[in-house]
């Protein structure tokens, strides 16, 4: 997945990258790990040499040998004294919030990718991407909305795209798969003392949740579910 074409900021760092993708040059772009940097310079040096920060070794044996190097976790860097980039087309990928002023020396273009919840427009652009791919996965042909406000970006990218896989799987979960989970979820919490009462409530919260989502009645619900109107009012206190 390529991320261009999307937020102000990504476009910005997108073109100068292409512009300077045939020179002789350092590059480096930081920022919160899983935001999006990686797919980005994938999107312009995916046919250069990628190495990892982590192997000194290797990133120095690329640096001999190759003109144009992609280095990722350039943070894992241990020797940065021993890196020589002269006469090469260098990116790093550095997953930090900051730079040391050693780092910033080094190169001759440094672009910061802010994380993903100061990207609006990105959030909205990618959950789509990642909403269809997990309707391909689990071979869904409804159409299904997910509210942005609802997922969970405190990982970026990764935090994103497992909130929205979880979000199509749950709703399209059939009595049979819904029955399987229960059961699992019991084999593991089945400790204790009175646990029928511990454990109603995971049925009861949920059912009389979505009954007042549907219905915006209590009175109404206390029908559908043929209970009394005060024993209705005293679980939704109890739960809600």
């Amino acid at each position: 997945m390529y991320l261009i074409n999307y937020s102000k900021i990504m476009n910005k760092i997108y073109q100068s990258m292409q512009s300077t993708m045939e020179i002789f040059i350092s590059s480096i772009i930081y920022g919160e790990r899983y935001n999006g940097k990686t797919q980005l310079v994938k999107s312009i040096y995916k046919d250069s040499l990628w190495v990892d920060g982590s192997n000194l070794l290797e990133v120095q044996k690329a640096l001999k040998e190759n003109n144009y190097v992609v280095i990722e976790n350039f943070e894992k860097i241990s020797d940065l004294d021993s890196l020589n980039f002269e006469h090469k087309n260098i990116v790093a990928i550095y997953n930090g919030k900051n730079l040391s002023k050693r780092i910033k020396e080094k190169f001759a273009f440094i672009y910061h990718l802010p994380p993903l919840r100061e990207r609006d427009e990105d959030i909205k652009a990618i959950s789509n991407i990642y909403l269809q791919e997990a309707k391909e996965v689990f071979d869904i042909d409804e159409n299904i909305t997910i509210d942005t406000k609802d997922l969970d970006i405190s990982k970026n990218l990764k935090s994103l795209k497992t909130s929205i896989y979880k979000s199509v799987l749950l709703k399209n979960i059939d009595k049979n798969e819904l029955s399987l989970l229960l059961y699992n979820y019991f084999l593991k919490n089945y400790e204790g003392e009175n646990i029928y009462k511990k454990q109603l409530s995971i049925f009861e919260k949920e059912l009389i949740k979505a009954g007042l989502d549907i219905y915006k009645s209590q009175l109404k619900l206390s029908e559908i579910l043929g209970i009394n109107r005060n024993t209705l009012r005293k679980k939704v206190n109890e739960y809600l």
